[in-house]
């Protein structure tokens, strides 16, 4: 497994350490998530990076604001037009 030294400073590390759990973590999670975030992994692959299922993971990015369907204005509305022609 590969591992970097990270040095996140006094101030920074005192922040992530409040989060409750252990420092590397907090911040292999905040790194998956910001990675799914911008599309560049699957759900499936960031839970399993992250060693949960997907379900869990999902409800994770959802809690803090990270949508599992992306659609633009456009999709968005021609999704729910579909939707009540079914």
């Amino acid at each position: 497994m590969a591992s970097t030294h990270l040095d996140l400073g006094e101030e920074l590390g005192a922040l992530v350490a409040e989060l409750g759990q252990p420092v590397e973590r907090a911040a292999r999670e905040m790194i998956v998530l910001e990675l799914y975030r911008r599309s560049l992994i699957s759900s499936g692959k960031a839970a399993a990076l992250l060693g949960i299922s997907r379900l869990d993971f999902i409800r994770r990015a959802s809690e803090l604001g990270i949508p599992y369907f992306r659609f633009t204005e456009d999709e968005w509305h021609a999704e729910v037009a579909e939707s009540k022609r079914a």
